[in-house]
């Protein structure tokens, strides 16, 4: 994660889609920003000739190769359903909802991890003895996450409900008057 205080990295596109680091004064690659995501360094991608800010383009790709290569992370299910709240009323809600739901699931990461550490004696797992771990752990994990799912879901179901109970409200001071017969 990132650390907010920490000073903003500006990387530069230019036109022949090359990626230039003012800090380190060299061309770079997406794998080398995909490095600085993970590394947690703050950053922002500036179009060199009018300074528009391409961050989100440039991590939309990123995860388009990562995606395209080896196991991908999102089903196509569930690229369709996020597809269909673009242009929904939803659709703002939304990416705060999952935003929500990531964080919430990488603090679970976070305390599975703290947790094993314990175990562990304190030492560095390697991502084979994650894995072992892991498969030891998936059936309590499953049950957490479902768990941790399900509260989800009615949390975003009561508030769709309170929504349209406002919007009635709202809406309902509009309507004209019954028509009698």
């Amino acid at each position: 994660m990132s650390k907010p205080d920490a000073p903003l990295r500006i990387i530069k596109k230019y036109p022949n889609r090359r990626l230039y680091d003012s800090e380190t004064s060299a061309y770079i690659t997406l794998a080398d920003v995909k490095q600085l995501v993970m590394d947690g360094v703050r950053f922002a991608v500036h179009d060199a000739k009018t300074g528009d800010d391409l961050t989100r383009s440039i991590l939309l790709q990123i995860i388009l190769e990562e995606e395209s290569g080896g196991v991908p992370m999102f089903s196509t299910v569930m690229l369709e359903q996020i597809i269909r709240f673009y242009g929904h009323a939803m659709q703002g809600m939304m990416g705060s909802y999952l935003e929500k739901n990531v964080q919430a699931f990488i603090d679970i990461q976070n305390r599975v991890a703290e947790q094993s550490r314990g175990m562990y004696e304190g030492a560095t797992l390697t991502p084979e003895a994650w894995t072992q771990f892991l498969n030891v752990q998936s059936p309590m994990l499953q049950t957490m996450m479902s768990n941790y799912l399900d509260q989800s879901k009615n949390l975003y179901m009561q508030m769709q409900e309170q929504m349209q109970q406002q919007a009635k409200q709202v809406f309902g001071a509009f309507q004209p008057p019954a028509q009698r017969k």
